[in-house]
């Protein structure tokens, strides 16, 4: 029987993490890039008010 390779198997795991982490990154900064080209066009609105 062949014995596991554990470093392979860490570095898999270790390659998926960050897949993943970046993929959420991606999702949040889509996220705030969106919020953020709404609000400006409301703030001079609200400033040209005062």
């Amino acid at each position: 029987m062949a014995k596991p390779n554990f470093k392979f198997q860490k570095r898999q795991k270790e390659l998926e993490r960050k897949k993943k982490n970046e993929e959420k990154l991606q999702r949040k900064m889509t996220k705030n890039s969106g919020d953020q080209q709404e609000n400006p066009d409301q703030s001079p609105t609200d400033e040209g008010t005062l």
